[in-house]
């Protein structure tokens, strides 16, 4: 499986990169931000998005409102990646999250969730 991994923090991101791909055996395509994040998704169409929520520019939510909007990857799972909390849960799976993750993660909790959510 693909999966798309959009977040600014370059430590974190690249956790999440080694674990989905060492541990998930995914192929994993990263992005640093928003912008770039609906290029890739668009030009790669990825089996599922791992997004930040927080980043600055475009942050997660219009990230995601832009990914749903798209007929091109309105498609593709979005599993949002938050060191908020789970507080907003319902109100981002209403705006098109399929789940919703906390960070700071543990790697082989990261792999076998992306892997039952998607």
């Amino acid at each position: 499986m693909r999966i798309l991994i959009i977040d600014d923090e370059d430590d974190l991101r690249r956790i999440a990169e080694v674990t989905l791909a060492m541990l998930g055996g995914h192929s994993v395509l990263v992005a640093s931000g928003g912008e770039a994040g609906l290029a890739l998704a668009k030009s790669e169409l990825p089996d599922a998005i791992l997004l930040d929520l927080m980043m600055p520019g475009m942050d997660g939510l219009t990230t995601l409102q832009h990914l749903q909007a798209d007929v091109t990857t309105a498609g593709i799972p979005v599993i949002i990646f938050t060191a908020q909390g789970l507080s907003d849960t319902v109100a981002l799976k209403r705006a098109g999250a399929v789940a919703v993750l906390s960070k700071p993660f543990e790697p082989e909790a990261l792999a076998e969730a992306v892997q039952a959510i998607v």
